[in-house]
């Protein structure tokens, strides 16, 4: 018959169907490379530092966290000043900022790349694609739930890419979630510590003069194992979240940084301050001074540098004062000279967390 489709071509009806498949009536795709690759860079740039943060025990914070945290605490310091009450909020702050940051570069991330292809989304009503409000729209939805259909994207890449927008949602901020629990349970922990040696003294002279009793020093041994033991675990828990670092205590007595000095300047005096066949077992010491060591070293994951000058040496004179036998001063001072680093260090921490030494009474 004239005008018949030659055998085995497909029919008007078929070619029809296909193409409405395909791509949605009166629609052409169109990449906008400028939106696709600047998404996927923020994307990519946002995951590794979740997973930095999150995953890598000695990595410290990711390239973003780190530099979010640091600028939103000199900012901090810089209106609350010395004032306690108002440091106190930084800890808080800041993580939630890191948060929310997360959450908003991944975000903005999946917006942009959906604006990478013109007809990426389409409105399920007009079937046309959608504007800007409606990808922000479209990548709220499908990051926290599945949808409620009124945009979808066309039959191929942009299917997947929608999957992957929910997966992502579901993964980091889960991960962000379990991050801000874990850190939040260490601030127990660095606030408990602190408790504990400032309950044996507020000062390192007044420490170890608690310890002596009976011309030695008694029960000392329960003491500084369990210390040093609690102290590990704090500088192992800085070293996974540095943000603790930021978590400013309203009382000096509850304050991280002030129980560190106090108590590796308590070692010093035992190890250097007391002649050899007074002080406590020196592997005790040691130990406990390993303890302070290896908090010392999560620094170099914050915001913190060594102070320019040493503190104040501790005050033999107050030592002997309570019968206490101790080394010559000169001998002292040559002794601390050798620690002139690790002293800038202990410093360091307490002006970084705006505290002051030696401690000022509250």
């Amino acid at each position: 018959m004239i005008g018949s489709p030659p055998a085995g071509a497909p029919s008007l009806a078929s070619r029809s169907l296909n193409a409405a498949l395909q791509a949605p009536p009166g629609t052409t795709e169109s990449i906008r490379p400028l939106y696709l690759v600047g998404g996927l860079a923020l994307l990519v740039v946002t995951v590794v530092d979740i997973l930095w943060t999150t995953l890598w025990v000695d990595g410290g914070s990711g390239p973003l966290s780190s530099r979010l945290t640091t600028w939103l605490w000199r900012g901090l310091r810089h209106l609350g000043g010395t004032r306690s009450r108002a440091l106190s909020l930084a800890g808080p702050i800041i993580l939630m900022a890191t948060l929310v940051t997360w959450v908003g570069f991944i975000w903005g991330a999946w917006t942009l790349i959906f604006a990478g292809g013109e007809n990426a989304l389409l409105a399920a009503r007009e079937d046309v694609p959608v504007t800007w409000t409606g990808r922000v729209f479209f990548v709220a939805y499908t990051m926290f739930t599945m949808g409620n259909g009124d945009f979808y994207p066309p039959v191929g890449v942009w299917q997947i890419a929608a999957s992957l927008t929910t997966a992502s949602g579901m993964l980091f901020v889960t991960m962000g979630v379990s991050y801000v629990l874990s850190v939040l349970g260490a601030v127990s922990n660095k606030r408990s510590f602190a408790s504990s040696v400032s309950g044996m003294g507020t000062d390192s002279e007044t420490l170890v003069r608690s310890a002596w009793e009976d011309g030695e020093f008694e029960g000392l041994d329960l003491p500084l194992n369990s210390l040093a033991s609690r102290l590990d675990t704090l500088a192992d828990q800085h070293k996974s979240y540095p943000i603790l670092h930021y978590y400013h205590s309203e009382q000096s007595k509850q304050a991280s940084a002030m129980a560190v000095a106090i108590f590796d300047e308590s070692m010093t005096l035992l190890l250097f301050g007391v002649p050899a066949e007074h002080r406590p077992p020196r592997v005790l010491v040691e130990n406990a001074r390993a303890a302070s060591r290896n908090y010392l070293e999560t620094l170099n994951n914050a915001f913190i540098e060594p102070a320019e000058e040493p503190p104040p040496p501790p005050d033999l004179d107050r030592l002997r004062t309570e019968g206490i036998p101790t080394v010559c001063d000169d001998e002292f001072a040559d002794a601390l000279d050798e620690l002139t680093e690790r002293r800038r260090k202990l410093l360091g921490i307490v002006t970084g967390d705006a505290w002051h030494w030696p401690p000022i009474d509250e």
